[in-house]
């Protein structure tokens, strides 16, 4: 359906003046770039900064476990953030729009700085969550959600890496699904609080969902596909923080899942 010889040269590996047309870079061409209206404009491996996102998610998703482990090894910090719950909720918010909408102005130091600060916020919050399913006798529900995540996770992942069917046009739809999700979640809050139904429906949503947000974010890392980010660096940031809320969603959906069918 999708040829991909025809999808036009991305951001990170476009060819320059006088190189050799989009996909004809021998693999050991490295450009250190030339400068373009006063900005140097060069071509970034696509390996590096596929990698480069994966490690920082990684790391990012490490500083959310100890943040959890903390919030359940400690009854005062316990105490600490459900007293704060909404608002760290609302600073994570606010923390991804930053990231995501001021990258290019702060730069990709500070923009990593503000991911592990979000990822040590989500960890507290999500530790929240883990101690309810713990004190409530539901220790498998947890580790059942952790490792089917992981398992969905890996596979888009790879699927997205692999597959050479173009995704892009799922890219809108996934977005629109998105955006159904939240609005269900509301509805759920002010309607349907306690129901078990209604919520294994969001979740098995939700698992569709960032199940295939998954292999599309994976393609257009790997096709450096990243517009409006002016350097890799930056990009991989964005790319990180796609694929942590990518896994950590799953997660949450699968939670609900294994947590609605128990009660």
């Amino acid at each position: 359906m999708f040829d991909r010889d025809r999808n036009p040269p991305d951001r990170y590996q476009s060819p320059l003046p006088g190189q050799a047309p989009y996909g004809q870079l021998p693999p050991s061409v490295h450009p250190g770039g030339v400068m373009i209206n006063g900005e140097r404009v060069g071509a970034v491996p696509r390996e590096g900064f596929l990698t480069m996102s994966f490690v920082w998610m990684f790391v990012a998703l490490l500083v959310s476990a100890a943040a959890a482990y903390f919030v359940f090894a400690s009854p005062r910090a316990l105490q600490f953030v459900a007293q704060y719950y909404i608002g760290l909720i609302l600073a994570e918010l606010a923390l991804v729009f930053v990231i995501s909408l001021a990258i290019n102005r702060i730069g990709a130091m500070v923009g990593l700085a503000l991911l592990f600060i979000y990822a040590l916020l989500n960890g507290l919050t999500i530790g929240v969550i883990v101690y309810a399913f713990f004190a409530s006798g539901q220790v498998s529900a947890v580790v059942s959600s952790f490792l089917g995540a992981s398992a969905i996770f890996g596979a888009a992942a790879l699927y997205g890496f692999a597959t050479r069917r173009d995704l892009t046009g799922i890219g809108g739809i996934l977005f629109m699904g998105l955006i159904g999700l939240v609005v269900m979640s509301f509805v759920q809050i002010f309607f349907f609080r306690d129901s078990n139904t209604f919520s294994l429906v969001i979740g098995a949503v939700g698992v569709l969902i960032f199940t295939g947000l998954t292999a599309y974010d994976v393609q257009r890392l790997k096709n450096g596909q990243m517009p409006g980010v002016k350097d890799a660096q930056s990009a991989s940031v964005i790319g990180a923080l796609s694929l942590y809320l990518d896994f950590i969603n799953l997660f949450l959906m699968l939670l609900r899942i294994f947590g609605s069918s128990r009660n």
